[in-house]
């Protein structure tokens, strides 16, 4: 049995979500794939991962309302969610805003574009936390 943890990367970008997953995989994590908001929910109800690399704006459900979802959730509430959007943080006329972000219940945010390194230091940051 593996000790590896587990990143579910959710974007509705596929070569955005690609380079994040090939860069947390060298770094030894297990690595699976969502690309909207619904397919997340489904991947992890049916195997829960340790953290959560998840965009904002995505079709379906955004990450503010996945992101909710998974917390109000007993069985996920300790799964760490790292959020990602492209909406600066001085841009205050869309629901999409840095303050929205940090008012969820997300273990951290990084703006668009976050560079994978970034990515994986706050991931490997928010699993040692946990």
């Amino acid at each position: 049995m593996s000790n590896k943890k587990r990143i579910l990367v959710v974007d509705d970008e596929p070569d955005f979500a690609s380079i994040v997953q090939g860069n947390l995989e060298k770094e030894g994590f297990i690595v699976d794939v969502a690309y909207n908001g619904t397919e997340c929910i489904e991947k992890v109800n049916a195997n829960p991962p340790d953290a959560i690399v998840l965009d904002v704006m995505m079709p379906e459900k955004d990450g503010y309302e996945v992101c909710a979802e998974i917390k109000k959730d007993e069985r996920f509430q300790n799964i760490a969610i790292l959020m990602l959007t492209a909406v600066a943080s001085h841009v205050t006329s869309t629901r999409y805003s840095h303050y929205d972000g940090m008012s969820m219940e997300a273990d951290d945010y990084l703006p668009k574009p976050a560079s994978a390194e970034e990515i994986t230091d706050s991931i490997k940051s928010l699993l040692e936390m946990n």
